[in-house]
């Protein structure tokens, strides 16, 4: 009794509101109803039995003493079968002496009122049960059991978005805490991105449903109770909320061996990369200070100003922007290593014992070696750059002006030795001689710098400049150039007004060629198009009045031809022209892109279509008479036989749910059915017949009817199918019925439940419309492991009870699915489902501690598999783990094996790892 006291005043508190409020607000009641109730349900279905109404089903008090049985795992005193009145108050007396003796006081609630059908009382009695079996037990950080699964909720709940649970009322009426609860611990199963905070319903249902399929919590509410409930009743929430809290705490345990052993190797992967960067620096600085030296050492002088002020501008680079980093670095060298070797020692690791010459010690005696080097090199570079730059200075001048020149030339000693004027149009030539009259004054500008360069050339001779030959090289060439360009310049003015004069003299003819040929090219491209352009027609009308219309075209033909003869007249003219005067006609009209020749080509091109699209008209009028005849010859048929299969679809599923007598009966009524069925197969192939005709005249669509051959060929195979199956499964029932000694009574119960789980009348059963269909029969499927040994301790018990009561195990239920789904198809066929039936009708951190976490992963084994710890470690820990744990060579190792004993005491330097 004394383990109880600590909780009883809250007893007191939680029955006192009942005294005090026995009229419960409608909405209120309505929950606690529907909540009470499927927390009830989803005890009693593991004694195969359930409620539909609270206050009407626990009156005789035969299944609340169950109740009690089922979720305290204890036997009650035996119950009173009789129907009396007596008889039903002594029953509850018993439930309610029981609930008494677990330290639960009950204020105003007598077996009377229950019996009596009170619901008031009733839903009084069935939370006071909740309090005491389902949210006692809750407990964090010592608070009470309420405000223990309060603490628990918001401490989940806290990093998500929209979520601030305060209360068990109007906190959850936007479904986001179940939702977020659910996600926190099973991610896979919800996607939170997608919740919105203004759609109460979805998030509820979302969160009612997944909870129900993956968590085996039954639905205790719907949304619309809680959305449309100004305040939601506490006490449903509470109970819906332990629920979800008893299917997650069972991860606590791994949870917490999972953060110790991360918390180790989160420390010693510290202390590595500590070591990683120190020999990485260590290595990277020394590298530095070797290529380094050579290049502070090096005197060999230049014969430029250039070359040397990037010397010096090198060296000052180095000793501003290079050698500093180096400095730091160094400095941050040392000190990481002072506190690497500290955290070793703290964390009772072996000292850091760094690579052969990559000591401290090392690195400053390189790094005074680099200092010594630096003395006397910028003196040195100050010294050259002055004897250069008087040089460098004339040097400098004449490379600048020689190369403003020799970029002014380039390019146009082939500009005037072009014969682009010879198939210029006349406004090009026009363009050609301003162009060039412009670039004649350019090039007597540019007589001066000619001279300066070849003053300065003479002066650096006269100095023995080092480079003096190339710079008479450049100087020759300059001039040489500048004589070539003055004498082609002369030559190209000439050519280009000779030219000039030829061209004004054909010009206007073009002109008038070009806007006659461009409007009578449009017509001809516009008759040849219409003229080749395909047709679809559908009807009689439409074919005649494209004849018609082509008919008015052909009267326009002759008026068409004597514009063709007056353009080409145009044309001859400018040739007799060109051929006089012996003009390089090599461009085309600047005007049109249109000659004689495409202008004859398309007219013939014209004359050729006309008849070709006489005979298309008269062909397709032909056809499409023919045509429709196939259409309505096909749809009188079509329109009779898919409504025809559509019934007798309908007409099986009906038979094969609704038949009576026994299964000889049923197996002659559906081949009688099935006989009927084929007697029709004539009919189709007559349709099939006037399908292939269609096809041949590339009918594609038919307005007299909806219906498709490949419908009907679909919907006629799925009918003999439909049948064939229907009939095959009743003979295989009566094969299992003979060989089993199955009576008709037990067939038809199997058959009524299978039918009853098959919502969707696809004859198989998915895993959980199995179980359910099991559960329903009163399957016996309780945990194995308790069937074997027959007891537990008083904590597995405990948590039993609390967690997971006596709910179908995961190994039982596979051991049944291997028999009746061996393929592993995810569904069970009746046939399966009689086999099976007929068989059965059954915190300081050590080294020590860090080997009980892996224990614990490892299920109590003296090994661990790659599989479990990337199961429970994060993935860069969990690969941590495997590329150093060395093989596991117990005797009772398997393959993949790996010894986490020898890794925890390497952890802390007690062996190698």
């Amino acid at each position: 009794m004394d383990h109880y006291d600590g909780e009883t005043n809250d007893y007191r508190q939680q029955e006192d509101d009942w005294d005090r409020d026995l009229l419960l607000d409608p909405a209120w009641e309505k929950q606690q109803r529907k909540t009470f109730t499927a927390w009830c349900n989803s005890h009693l279905r593991k004694a195969g039995t359930q409620i539909e109404n609270i206050e009407e089903d626990f009156r005789d008090g035969l299944k609340l003493m169950l109740l009690l049985e089922v979720i305290s795992g204890e036997r009650l005193a035996k119950p009173e079968r009789g129907k009396m009145r007596v008889h039903k108050i002594s029953n509850v007396n018993k439930a309610l002496n029981f609930i008494t003796r677990k330290g639960v006081k009950l204020v105003s609630i007598g077996a009377e009122e229950i019996v009596d059908g009170n619901a008031k009382m009733t839903l009084g009695m069935i939370w006071t049960i909740i309090l005491r079996f389902a949210i006692q037990d809750i407990s964090v950080e010592e608070t009470s059991a309420k405000e223990g699964l309060l603490l628990w909720c918001q401490r989940k709940t806290a990093p998500y978005k929209n979520v601030n649970i305060q209360n068990f009322h109007i906190s959850w009426k936007d479904g986001l805490g179940f939702c977020a609860l659910i996600h926190r611990h099973r991610p896979e199963l919800i996607d939170y991105s997608k919740l919105r905070k203004d759609d109460p319903m979805t998030n509820l249902n979302t969160a009612f449903d997944v909870a129900e399929r993956y968590l085996d919590i039954p639905r205790m509410l719907d949304a619309e109770d809680i959305v449309g409930t100004a305040r939601p009743d506490e006490k449903a929430i509470m109970t819906y909320v332990s629920s979800f809290y008893h299917a997650f705490s069972g991860a606590q345990k791994a949870e917490t061996a999972a953060n110790r052993i991360c918390k180790v190797l989160a420390v010693n992967q510290d202390n590595e990369k500590l070591m990683e960067d120190y020999e990485r620096l260590a290595s990277d600085l020394l590298e530095w200070i070797r290529r380094t030296i050579p290049w502070l050492e090096n005197r060999a002088t230049e014969n430029t100003m250039a070359a040397m002020q990037q010397k010096l501008e090198d060296f000052r680079d180095y000793r501003r922007m290079h050698k500093p980093p180096k400095v730091q670095e160094k400095c941050q060298l040392e000190i990481n290593f002072n506190t690497l070797q500290t955290k070793l020692r703290l964390s009772n690791r072996p000292a850091f014992m760094p690579s052969e010459g990559k000591m401290v010690s090392d690195i400053s005696n390189a790094w005074s070696g680099l200092e010594g080097a630096e003395k006397g090199y910028e003196e040195w570079l100050l010294n050259e750059i002055r004897r250069l730059e008087r040089l460098d200075h004339l040097a400098g001048k004449f490379r600048q002006k020689a190369t403003i020149h020799e970029g002014w030339t380039t390019g146009k000693e082939d500009m005037l030795q072009q014969k682009d004027f010879e198939t210029a149009s006349l406004s090009e030539i026009k363009a050609l001689l301003k162009k060039h009259e412009a670039f004649e004054s350019d090039l007597a500008a540019h007589q001066d710098r000619v001279e300066q360069i070849a003053a300065i050339a003479q002066e650096l001779n006269e100095l023995d400049y080092y480079d003096s030959p190339r710079v008479n090289a450049r100087c020759q060439h300059i001039c040489d150039l500048w004589d070539t360009l003055g004498a082609l310049t002369q030559k190209r003015n000439e050519a280009l007004q000779r030219t000039e004069k030829l061209l004004e003299t054909i010009d206007q003819l073009y002109l008038e060629f070009a806007k006659r040929a461009a409007p009578f090219n449009n017509w001809m491209e516009g008759a040849m198009e219409d003229l080749q352009d395909t047709f679809i027609v559908h009807t009689i009308e439409e074919i005649q009045g494209l004849t018609a219309a082509h008919e008015q075209f052909k009267a326009t033909l002759p008026e068409a031809d004597k514009e063709r003869q007056a353009i080409l007249g145009i044309h001859n003219e400018i040739s007799k022209i060109v051929q006089t005067y012996h003009v390089n006609m090599a461009g085309s009209n600047p005007y049109t892109t249109i000659t004689p020749q495409t202008i004859n080509a398309k007219w013939e091109k014209v004359r050729q279509l006309v008849p070709q699209r006489d005979q298309a008209l008269v062909e397709e009028h032909t056809r499409q008479q023919d045509n429709e005849r196939l259409r309505k010859q096909f749809a009188g048929q079509a329109n009779v036989i898919g409504p025809w299969i559509q019934t007798k679809m309908e007409e099986i599923g009906r038979i094969s749910i609704e038949m009576h007598g026994t299964l000889e009966t049923q197996l002659t009524q559906l081949r009688q059915y099935e006989k009927n069925i084929i007697n029709y197969k004539p009919k189709i192939d007559q349709l099939e017949g006037d399908h292939q005709l269609i096809q041949e005249a590339l009918i594609f669509d038919n307005k007299h009817t909806n219906y498709t051959m490949e419908h009907i060929r679909v919907g006629w195979e799925q009918l003999l199918t439909t049948i064939a199956r229907t009939i095959n499964e009743i003979e295989n029932q009566i094969l299992t019925r003979d060989a089993k000694g199955i009576s008709q009574e037990q067939m038809n119960e199997f058959r009524a439940s299978f039918n009853h789980f098959d919502r969707d009348h696809s004859g198989t059963l998915g895993a959980e419309e199995f179980k359910a269909c099991l559960i329903s029969l009163g399957f016996d499927m309780a945990n194995d492991s308790q069937k074997r040994t027959g007891m537990m301790d008083a904590d597995d018990f405990k948590t039993c009870l609390i967690s997971m009561g006596y709910n179908l195990s995961e190994a039982e239920f596979a051991r049944i699915m291997s028999i009746v789904d061996p393929n592993r198809l995810g569904v069970v066929t009746f046939q399966a489902f009689i086999d099976f039936m007929s068989r059965e009708a059954a915190d300081t951190d050590t080294a020590d501690q860090v080997m009980a976490s892996f224990k614990v992963l490892a299920g109590d084994k003296n090994y661990i598999l790659a599989d479990e710890l990337r199961r429970e470690l994060p993935p860069d820990q969990a690969e941590y783990c495997i590329a150093r744990m060395a093989p596991y060579t117990g005797r009772d190792a398997v393959p993949g094996a790996l010894d986490y004993m020898s890794f925890s005491t390497a952890l802390y330097g007690e062996s190698d790892l």
